[in-house]
C-alpha cells in the first residue's frame, strides 16, 4: 500500500484561489475550488489499495459545499497542516502522512489539478514504489505531485522557493543532491488562473469542475465584491467528516495558515 496525500485549503470565499479574481468573486472562486478538491478526492478513492490522507487547512465547516466535502471525507485520514511557508508545511505533511503507514511510500498532490485520473495516480504508485522519488511537473514551472518512497526525505522542501517558475527545477535539484534519482510524472496544468481554468475544463469535461468553469465563462460579468478574510481563525475544523480519522500533530507544532 502507498500513502496518496492531498493537501489543500478549505475552499472558503476570500481564503482560496483569490488569483481567480478577477473575472471570478471570492465567492464564485471558491466554488472552482471545492469542485477542484471534490474530483481530486474521487480521483484518490478510486485508486485501489491507496491509504487517502488529506492535509488540510482552514475551517471545512466555513468552506463552500462544506456538507458534500465532509461526506467525500469519509474514512479518510485527516491532518491539520502545519509550519509557517508552504515549504516547511509540504515536509511536515509528508512526514505526518508516513507516520500514518509507517514503512509506506507517500505520493502528494494538491486540489489545482482536477484533471487528474486514477489510472495516472496508480502509474504513479507504481513508480513511487519502485523508484526513491518521482516528481509531476506543472506547465508553470511548479509541481503538481511528488512521491517518495521514504516520506521524510521532503524534508528537502523546507528550503526550496514555492510558487515561481523555478520551483520545479529547484526540488528536483534538492531532491537530487539528496541523493535521490527521480523519475518524472506526465506534465500537468495547475489551476491557478481563469485562462487555466477554462483550458483543463475544455480538456476534461466530466466532473464538477468542468460543470463550474462552463457555467460560470456563461454567466455575464457581474461587478465586483471585495476580497475579504474569512473571520473564522486558522484554527483547524474538528467537526470533518463522518469516519474520518482526525491525527493531531506532535506537540509544539505549529498549526497550518
Amino acid at each position: 500500500m502507498t500513502v496518496l496525500l492531498v493537501v489543500a485549503k478549505a475552499p472558503v470565499p476570500g481564503r482560496v484561489k483569490t488569483r481567480l479574481c478577477p473575472p471570478l468573486t471570492p465567492t464564485d472562486a471558491a466554488e472552482v475550488a471545492a469542485a477542484a478538491l471534490l474530483d481530486t478526492l474521487d480521483a484518490v478513492r478510486a485508486v485501489p489499495g491507496a491509504v487517502p490522507v488529506l492535509a488540510y487547512a482552514g475551517r471545512l465547516a466555513d468552506a463552500v459545499r462544506g456538507a458534500e466535502l465532509r461526506a467525500a471525507l469519509t474514512g479518510w485520514t485527516l491532518l491539520p497542516q502545519r509550519g509557517r511557508g508552504l515549504g516547511e508545511r509540504l515536509a511536515a505533511a509528508h512526514a505526518d502522512a508516513g507516520a500514518v503507514a509507517p514503512g509506506r511510500p507517500v505520493l502528494q498532490l494538491g486540489m489545482d489539478t482536477p484533471q487528474v485520473r486514477p489510472e495516472l495516480l496508480t502509474a504513479a504508485l507504481a513508480g513511487s514504489a519502485e523508484t526513491e522519488a518521482v516528481l509531476g511537473p506543472a506547465v508553470d514551472g511548479g509541481w503538481w505531485a511528488l512521491g517518495l518512497r521514504d516520506p521524510g526525505a521532503a524534508v528537502v522542501l523546507r528550503d526550496v522557493p514555492m510558487s515561481t517558475p523555478a520551483t520545479g527545477r529547484l526540488t528536483r535539484a534538492a531532491l537530487t543532491g539528496r541523493g535521490l534519482r527521480v523519475a518524472a510524472l506526465p506534465e500537468l496544468a495547475d489551476v491557478d488562473e481563469w485562462p487555466a481554468a477554462l483550458a483543463v475544463a475544455a480538456a476534461a469535461p466530466d466532473g464538477r469542475f468542468a460543470d463550474v468553469v462552463r457555467r460560470l465563462a456563461a454567466r455575464p460579468p457581474l461587478g465586483p465584491e471585495p476580497v475579504g478574510r474569512s473571520a473564522a481563525g486558522p484554527e483547524p475544523d474538528v467537526r470533518l467528516a463522518a469516519g474520518a480519522k482526525r491525527v493531531v500533530p506532535p506537540v509544539g507544532s505549529r498549526g497550518g495558515r
